[in-house]
């Protein structure tokens, strides 16, 4: 049996009303932003769980270097993403639990405005927000989601994730347990989010959290969380991501197998039409076409649905794939100030 070790314990100070559960692994250039986003929060009764998911570089030292009560450190064997926030979930006390990615961060009254919503909408389960983009140096993007904030359904979630990214959300603690199921191999383990998935781990929980724990979704006004754009991937990636996308659309029909079938189609090109926006990012012209191909042979609904971002994607990527470098280079700096071209 493999256990987590704490490297710092409880403290005497209150339970806390907020958890934040940070996952941490090879980030030591941008972790210290993280951690100070959230200790610069306005709303000041959270626990801060930092979860070293067995890291090789400096991470950890970084974040013990911050004496503040309200932070926990707890070690365990390398889970991925999904496996720690699992861990923070299970050693957290708030009645709220946010997630942070530790290259993200927030503006410092995401946790306020969030605690504000869900205390007066008992019937809210999951509060999130918009996000603005940066890049790796930490420069914002032009470019932000703002996603739509109301009558969220399991069709809009398959479709366009309104939380948008890991960062974004802060969920009520009841509504995760009515989700929470004993891991396959370790039963004396509960799991939240699936360790299965190394990618698409975040859609794969909303909407469960939707369709089988019945969780309403309901967002708040601003980009509240920094999202950031890290270059360097390969384009593998991209593949991979697909991949991981088609488990967890599998794993959503063995439990509503009616519902995959209805927007299976519509769901695949929205999905491919995202994967060719990634594909220009890492300056792959070839590759986003290929994707936006595919994505118009599931389904035309994106077209009309969103003709301008669809058509933003198929220019950038014909420019991507026929124009000169430089200009190319021009086109994106003067689209979003730097070299990141997803949205």
């Amino acid at each position: 049996m493999t256990k987590t070790t704490k490297i710092s314990t409880r403290t005497s100070i209150r339970k806390p009303k907020i958890s934040v559960v940070m996952p941490v692994y090879n980030v030591e250039r941008y972790v210290a932003e993280a951690v100070q986003s959230v200790l610069d929060q306005s709303f000041e009764e959270f626990e801060l769980i930092i979860v070293d998911d067995g890291g090789q570089d400096d991470s950890i030292a970084i974040c013990s270097a911050f004496k503040d009560p309200r932070i926990r450190i707890i070690s365990q064997r390398n889970r991925g993403l999904a496996g720690a926030r699992n861990t923070g979930i299970l050693e957290s006390w708030g009645r709220y639990v946010a997630f942070l990615d530790s290259d993200d961060s927030w503006t410092k009254d995401k946790l306020m405005l969030h605690f504000i919503h869900l205390e007066n909408n008992p019937d809210v389960d999951v509060s999130y927000s918009g996000s603005r983009f940066m890049d790796e140096n930490g420069h914002a993007l032009r470019q932000a989601q703002k996603p739509k904030l109301t009558n969220i359904d399991p069709r809009k979630i398959l479709l366009r994730n309104p939380v948008g990214n890991g960062s974004a959300p802060v969920i009520r603690r009841t509504a995760l347990n009515n989700v929470a199921y004993r891991h396959p191999e370790e039963s004396w383990r509960l799991c939240y989010f699936d360790e299965t998935l190394r990618q698409s781990e975040d859609i794969e929980m909303w909407l469960r959290l939707s369709m089988l724990g019945q969780a309403k979704f309901e967002g708040v006004d601003g980009l509240l969380t920094n999202y950031r754009i890290v270059g360097g991937a390969l384009s593998a990636n991209i593949i991979a991501q697909y991949e991981s996308w088609e488990t967890m659309l599998d794993k959503t029909r063995s439990y509503a197998p009616q519902f995959v079938a209805l927007h299976e189609r519509e769901a695949r090109a929205f999905q491919l039409r995202y994967l060719a926006r990634r594909a220009i990012q890492l300056g792959d012209g070839t590759m986003a076409m290929m994707l936006i191909r595919d994505a118009i042979s599931y389904s035309l609904k994106p077209l009309y649905r969103e003709p301008g971002r669809s058509l933003a994607t198929v220019s950038a990527a014909l420019a991507m794939r026929f124009l000169p470098t430089n200009s190319v280079k021009a086109l994106a700096n003067r689209w979003t100030g730097s070299k990141a071209l997803v949205g």
